[in-house]
């Protein structure tokens, strides 16, 4: 097979792997933002739940947790097709570790702005969103940032669900033409381009936040 061929059938499976990166991406930031404020502000019998999804995700294999999602849960009745089954999987074992990020951010914040905050009589909602969420962020999005270079490189697992993304297509490639060499050499610099453009994305976010930080807060 000519090369330019190859290149194209993996651009298409390249093409599947960002949409599941696009789709898991949100639904672990949103995992991690509600778990973590569970942790840190809930009853205790929700902070239980919180830590649960938290041990749970984190302590079991990726793979097992898509299989059970995508193979066992229709035992259940509870059927979802593959990409489904891909975007919650990842999504909810990234979301866990993003949960520990979150809540690690916010206890980061120097006990002075909590207390100047009680000071100039906020309310814990305002303290929360307006004082201590905006710092919170800056110190997230490095750990945030590892946390999507891995939730890119862990979509390879969903080829084994038979979803046609980069990685399916290069088993699938390198059975029918046994050029190896060039099929994952292209495959590694599809993956190692999909990370640098996070990377990328990561320093900028970081920079605008880190600026707008210097102009909020609380001083003395």
């Amino acid at each position: 097979m000519e090369f330019g061929e190859i290149v194209s059938v993996l651009l298409q499976g390249a093409i599947v792997t960002i949409e599941i990166v696009a789709m898991a991406l949100p639904l672990a930031v949103l995992m991690a933002f509600s778990f973590g404020l569970i942790r840190l502000y809930a009853p205790a019998p929700f902070k239980q739940i919180a830590i649960a999804y938290i041990e749970f995700f984190r302590g079991t294999s990726a793979l097992i947790q898509l299989y059970w999602i995508y193979f066992v849960l229709p035992f259940f009745g509870i059927t979802i097709d593959a990409m489904t089954a891909a975007v919650v999987a990842l999504g909810l074992n990234i979301g866990a570790y993003g949960t520990e990020v979150v809540r690690g951010a916010i206890q980061s914040v120097p006990k002075g702005q909590y207390e100047a905050s009680i000071a100039l009589n906020f309310t814990a909602s305002q303290r929360l969103w307006r004082i201590i969420m905006p710092q919170a962020l800056v110190n997230m999005i490095p750990p945030f940032g590892n946390l999507a270079i891995e939730l890119v490189k862990a979509t390879s697992l969903v080829s084994l669900i038979t979803i046609g993304d980069l990685t399916f297509k290069a088993k699938m490639l390198a059975d029918t033409t046994l050029q190896v060499g060039e099929i994952f050499g292209v495959v590694l610099l599809f993956y190692f381009v999909m990370a640098q453009f996070l990377v990328f994305f990561i320093r900028r976010l970081e920079t605008h936040l880190s600026k707008g930080l210097g102009r909020g807060g609380l001083h003395s």
